[in-house]
């Protein structure tokens, strides 16, 4: 299923910039960047919620905020990209190496 995650991290807090490269570290394990603060991924329920778990023990709720936009298994039909920065969709495009 396609998950949009995105967050906000108060960086000028205490730990605040640390918090921040931990929650984007843990986000790239599942998904990739399409903006600052918001990433695509590609999870099986299981590992979505391993991924929230993970970026639960991350922010300050106090200060931070974290959203998850659950898109389903058809989540990437939904998406329509304009502009600079297309992200390559890792379904359907090859990967050589």
């Amino acid at each position: 299923m396609l998950v949009l995650i995105t967050y906000d991290v108060n960086v000028v807090s205490e730990g605040g910039q640390k918090r921040l490269r931990h929650i984007s570290k843990s986000c790239l394990d599942y998904g990739m960047r399409v903006q600052n603060s918001v990433f695509e991924c590609e999870v099986t329920p299981a590992q979505f919620v391993v991924l929230k778990n993970e970026l639960l023990e991350i922010i300050d709720p106090s200060k931070d905020s974290l959203r998850f936009y659950m898109l389903g298994k058809k989540g990437r039909q939904k998406v329509e990209h304009i502009g600079a920065k297309a992200v390559a969709d890792p379904v359907s495009d090859a990967l050589i190496i």
